[in-house]
Formats: structure tokens, sequence, C-alpha cells
């Protein structure tokens, strides 16, 4: 049985953080800020084994790809101390296959934030290690 964590933490600007750079490092993917004109390019960066994004059935189009989804995020929270999103970073079993282990947490995901109208990026990590874990970023509004 492996060592248990889950870390709760809130992104925000008043931090110096952002949505957009959290998204691409978690993702490892080349994302665009279009507030700061920035682009935060991670595609080197290993250990990520999937993503995927899950949102409300009446969630707009747009919030289906993770450039949009938190860049819209970020254009829409205009306070200096704006709280952007909430990530969760949480272990999971190894005794799982990785399809048990994406399924275990889409559930999760989807009873606990979802049927609030919440979107959820999920960025799977280290699935061929002794340290398989999944990273949720979940928006702080709703997204209908």
């Amino acid at each position: 049985m492996a060592i248990y964590h889950l870390s709760a933490k809130i992104i925000s600007r008043g931090k110096g953080q952002s949505a957009t750079a959290s998204a691409a490092y978690r993702a490892a993917e080349k994302i665009r800020d279009e507030r700061t004109g920035l682009i935060f390019d991670y595609r080197r960066k290993g250990e990520v084994y999937a993503t995927e994004i899950i949102a409300p059935d009446n969630a707009p189009d747009w919030v289906n790809s993770r450039e949009t989804l938190w860049n819209q995020v970020e254009l829409f929270e205009r306070r200096k101390n704006s709280q952007l999103a909430r990530e969760f970073d949480m272990a999971l079993p190894l005794e799982l296959t990785h399809h048990q282990k994406q399924e275990l947490v889409r559930k999760f995901v989807k009873a606990e934030f979802i049927s609030r109208g919440l979107a959820a990026d999920l960025a799977f990590h280290n699935f061929d290690s002794h340290n398989p874990h999944v990273h949720i970023m979940v928006t702080t509004r709703t997204v209908d």
C-alpha cells in the first residue's frame, strides 16, 4: 500500500501566481497568457501520463480548451489579489491499473466539483513509478 498524501492550495494572483502558468506546468504544455502576453512552455517536462478537462454538461465549448479556459479565468478575475483556482494534489493507489486510477479520479471530480458547476483540469503524473498522483485544478466560479 502506498503512502497517501493530499494537499490543497489556492492559486492566487496575490502570491504572484498565474492560472495559465500553473495549468501549463501541470499539463506539460505551451500556453500563452493573453492578459500578460507571457508564454509558458513546459513541453519538455516529463512525467505527465495523461491530461483532461471535465466540465458540467451545460458549460460552453471553450471550457474544453486548457488555454482558453485558464485565459478566461485570468481575464475575468481583475483584482490584484484574485483567487484564480483551487489545486488538489493526490496520491493514487499503486495497486490499481492505470485505467482504474483515472476512473477513480473522474468519479471523485464529478461528484465533488462538476456537480457544483465547476470545471476541473486533470493532470496525471508518474503512473509508471512508485509515486502515481494527480493534480486537479478547479475553477473558483461556476462555468455555466
